[in-house]
This record gives structure tokens, sequence and C-alpha cells, in this order.
């Protein structure tokens, strides 16, 4: 049974404004909740009675910026205060020395593409782990998307595998820092310097998120974020683009700006071959700064009550919290993620699990599935432009450099999923997860006969 907690029933969920933010008592011990209640599927009562914080968090702040946007009749980015005084403070905050921002954290990964010129012919490197805006963006410019198997205790991309997918005809290695932990960024950039191949880091969910105590994102030749509803820093949709390389930053603005230069609209056509509009509004970028007031402390939450909820898993078999890689100096927690063994849990499939574990107030999903075996995907092989640019054989070629095994596994049996505004509840919030967890491993057996 498909979990019904999805990414669109959390994007909803995350539509609704909400507070309680702040850590329980640090004092309450998980010796003392009970785990000898029947879980909720059975009838029992549910190890997690409340709601879970609600998001966006707002109040005045929010209300007054969007009041001074709409008062001062400037409405877009040229010419604007905004969005130019938002993308000063995000770059700041994160020692970027360019932010641009854009109107979604797809058009950040059009632009910095775009700005590459890359193009029919070309292929770039991601991991089959993602959400499929890191393939759409490679799609969109007529070049092929070269997907790497996952590292299955990270959730991230195997950069073991990275070099073997490397061709001639390899322009870019985009990493995506899953769930708002880094991948191994160590080996990724050693990986791109040796083979003199950009770094670009998708970034969407890794908000603060560090490596080394540099911000993701401002590792390699560029990095990319997303403000759409449900991430850790939200204006509903928007982006923005780090690089401390300015004359790349130079053609990302030039890009995303209709391939004009200056910050106001002109008549005449701009510089290089290519561009478009994924500017980010004066809305948006107020609004965000407004956000920002409460980031650095929502992420100091989410920090704690992620490192205690990983001590009670790990005491749990068969359950797994992610591996954070060792230059990970903070995971951003957009995501919570863990592995399930179902031969600790009397054979209980993943679905039963999933549904038992929302029963008992915890939302919960699978996460991403085989975007590489998915039609959606696989149907790219006869799309009639790709067919005229690569050939039946090659594409059927690139069916094959396709297959990721470990992705496979963590996909159909294991990967589960808990949401980033769960982290800002308690830490007897935390404790009812794992209470939760420890009730369904218990009556494991009884579950699985329903």
């Amino acid at each position: 049974m498909k979990s019904k907690f999805n990414r669109r029933s959390f994007i909803r969920t995350a539509s609704v404004a909400g507070t309680g933010m702040a850590l329980g008592a640090q004092g309450i011990s998980f010796a003392s909740t009970k785990i000898d209640d029947k879980p909720a599927i059975l009838g029992g009562l549910r190890a997690h009675p409340t709601e879970f914080p609600g998001w966006p968090v707002i109040d005045q702040t929010e209300e007054q910026a969007l009041l001074e946007v709409l008062h001062s009749q400037n409405w877009c980015r040229l010419g604007s205060h905004a969005v130019e005084k938002f993308e000063a403070a995000y770059g700041k905050l994160n020692g970027a020395k360019h932010c641009l921002g854009t109107s979604s954290g797809t058009a950040a990964l059009s632009t910095i593409l775009g700005a590459l010129e890359i193009g029919p012919g070309d292929e770039v490197i991601i991991p089959v782990y993602t959400f499929i805006a890191t393939y759409n963006v490679i799609v969109l410019n007529y070049a092929l998307p070269v997907f790497v198997d996952t590292d299955i205790e990270s959730f991230q991309i195997d950069a073991g595998r990275i070099e073997a997918a490397i061709t001639p005809q390899t322009r870019v290695i985009m990493p995506v820092h899953i769930g708002g932990s880094p991948a191994d960024l160590d080996k990724i950039l050693a990986i791109g310097a040796k083979t003199k191949l950009p770094v670009v880091e998708d970034a969407c969910q890794a908000h603060l998120a560090e490596w080394r105590g540099k911000k993701a994102g401002t590792l390699g030749l560029a990095g990319a974020f997303s403000f759409q509803a449900s991430k850790n820093l939200n204006c509903g949709e928007g982006g923005a683009i780090f690089t401390n390389d300015s004359v790349f930053a130079q053609k990302c603005f030039n890009h995303h700006h209709q391939g004009q230069e200056g910050p106001v609209a002109d008549f005449n056509t701009g510089s290089g071959t290519r561009g478009s509009n994924y500017r980010l509004t004066e809305f948006q970028g107020n609004l965000l700064l407004a956000q920002m007031t409460r980031l650095v402390d929502q992420t100091s939450i989410r920090t704690q009550n992620a490192d205690y909820l990983t001590k009670l898993l790990n005491d749990i078999p068969g359950i797994k919290p992610a591996k954070l890689y060792n230059g990970t100096t903070r995971s951003a927690y957009h995501l919570y993620m863990f592995r399930y063994d179902q031969s600790h849990f009397a054979g209980l499939s993943r679905e039963l699990f999933l549904k038992a574990l929302e029963m008992e107030g915890v939302p919960c999903s699978g996460g991403y599935g085989m975007m590489n075996k998915s039609a959606y995907v696989t149907g790219l092989a006869k799309n009639k432009h790709y067919l005229k640019i690569y050939g039946d054989k090659f594409m059927n070629e690139w069916l094959e450099r396709c297959q990721c095994p470990q992705n496979d596994k963590l996909t159909s049996e294991q990967a589960v999923w808990l949401f980033q505004t769960m982290l800002l509840g308690t830490t007897r919030d935390m404790e009812q997860i794992a209470e939760a967890i420890r009730k369904i491993r218990k009556y494991a057996a009884d579950i699985a006969k329903t």
C-alpha cells in the first residue's frame, strides 16, 4: 500500500501557518515513554497525538514586507531594492561573493546551464536519487542526463562511481545535496579538478548546510537554491544562484534577464546567444528577507532535534538513519531520512510500515522512486528530437547506462522520509516518533496480517 503522505500533500499542508518552534524540556528521558501500548493500526492510541508545527511560520514581519512592496508600486526587480537587498543579505550569510535571485530553483539550474552554454551533444552527470527538476533542466537543453547510482547509506550520489560515468561529451558534474545533507564534496571536487569539469551544486534543499565549515552551494563553480513552499527558506516559489566567479556571475545575470546585461529593460538585444526571463520579483525578495529573520534559529532547532532523533533511532534494530559524510559540518535537514530493514520487523513490508507510522500521527513518505526506470525518463529514448540528435542506437545504449541497482534497492524497499517541519517541534515529539517505531516493531507480525 502506498503512503498517502506524498510530496503534493506535504506542500499543501505546508501552506498552513504555524508556530510551536520552541524546543521542549531537555530533561525528558526516552526511558520514561511507554512502548507497551498497541499501535494505532491495531486499535491502540497514537504515539504522537498532537500536530507537528505548521509551515510557513509567519507574523507581522511578512505582512509588513508585502505591504511595503505593494505601496512602493515597484513590483519588478528591474531598478529594484528588495531583491538586491535580499541577494546581498543571503550571499553574505552564506559567504558567497555573488548571489542572484531567480524565479525558482529550477530556473536557477536552468540559468547556470544556460550560462555554461549546455546544449545538444553535451552530457551532464547527476544522481539518480533526486527530484525530477534536476533531470528536466538538462533535457530542456537537449543535453543528455547521465545517472550515477546512489550511495545507499547516505542517500547521496555515489561519488566513487562518478569518474567511470565521464565521457568526452561530459560537460558538467551536478551533485545534489539530497535532504539538505552535503554529498561527498571532497571526492566530487577532486574529480572536477582532475577532469577540468565544472561542479555545479544542486543545493535546492540545503539552506545553511555546511561542508568543512563552508556553506553548501559555495564550493563548486556555482550552487542553486530553491525557495518553493516546502523549503526551509520559503517565498512560495523562487530560487537563487551562488558563485564566487565574477565573470560567471555576469553570464548568469545576462541569461536570466533575456540576455541583457544591465539592471533595467533594454529595447536592444543583449550579449550571448540565448536567454530567458527568470527574474525574482520584489514581493518574493522582501518576503524572503522577512523569512530570513528566523532561518538561523530554525536551522539550529532542526539540528538539535535531528541529532536527538538519530540517537533514539540508532537504538532500534532495523532502523538506520542516513549517513552524514565526515566533511559535513551541518545538514540542513530539509528531510530526515532513514533506512528500514523489514527483516527486523517480522518481514513487515515498507508500505505497511509507512501506513502504521502515519496512523501513529507521524507523517512520512517512501520518498523518490526509480527515476531512471520511469516512463517519463525512458521515453526520452524515443523522443523525436533526441533521435535526430543522437540516433536510435545511441539512445538505447543510454538506457543501458542508466542502470542503478543500489538505487533500486533503496527506493523499493528501504527509504523513509520525515519532513523539516517535524524537526521544528519539541524533544518530546522526537521521543514519540521513536516510540511509534518501537510499537510497530513489537507488533510487526500482527500488523503484517492486516
